[in-house]
C-alpha cells in the first residue's frame, strides 16, 4: 500500500507528515511525499527548499517508512495536483493537514482540503496541528 502526504512547510504540512508516518507504519507502506505550488508567484512560502524536503524526507526514515518525493506547480489547482498523483500513483490513503479555524470559518473548509475530500476515490485523513493544551 502506498499513502499519499500532501506536503508543505507549516506546521500543518508536519502534522500530516506524523500522521502519515504513523499509518505507513501501521499499514506496512510506503510515502509518496507530494509538495505543490499553485504557482501564482515568484516565490511560494508552500513550496518546499532542497533543506525542508530533506528533514521531511528524514523524519519519514526514522519511523523506518520509505517514501518517495514529488515535486510539482500545479497552475493552481492543488486539489487536482493531489487527486492526480492518488490515481497515477494508486495510493490507498491521502493525508492532509487543515488549519484551525474561528468559529466562522468551521463552516467553510478550505477549498483544496473540501475537493479532495469529496473526489477522492480513497479515504483522506484530514488532521490538525496539534494544540499547545493537546
Amino acid at each position: 500500500m502506498k499513502i499519499l502526504v500532501g506536503y508543505v512547510p507549516t506546521p500543518e504540512g508536519e502534522a500530516a507528515l506524523t500522521a502519515a508516518a504513523t499509518e505507513a507504519e501501521l499499514r506496512g507502506a510506503s510515502i509518496l511525499l507530494l509538495n505543490t505550488s499553485r504557482g501564482d508567484a515568484y516565490i511560494d512560502a508552500r513550496y518546499a527548499n532542497a533543506d525542508e524536503l530533506a528533514a521531511a524526507e528524514a523524519k519519514l526514515r526514522e519511523h523506518g517508512v520509505e517514501v518517495t518525493i514529488q515535486q510539482a506547480v500545479s497552475e493552481g489547482d492543488v486539489a487536482g495536483a493531489l487527486l492526480k498523483a492518488a490515481a497515477a500513483e494508486d495510493v490507498g490513503l491521502i493525508v492532509l493537514g487543515l488549519r484551525r479555524r474561528s468559529p466562522v470559518g468551521k463552516l467553510i473548509l478550505g477549498s483544496t482540503a473540501q475537493r479532495v475530500l469529496l473526489e477522492s476515490p480513497v479515504p483522506v485523513l484530514a488532521v490538525k496541528v496539534p494544540s499547545p493544551h493537546d
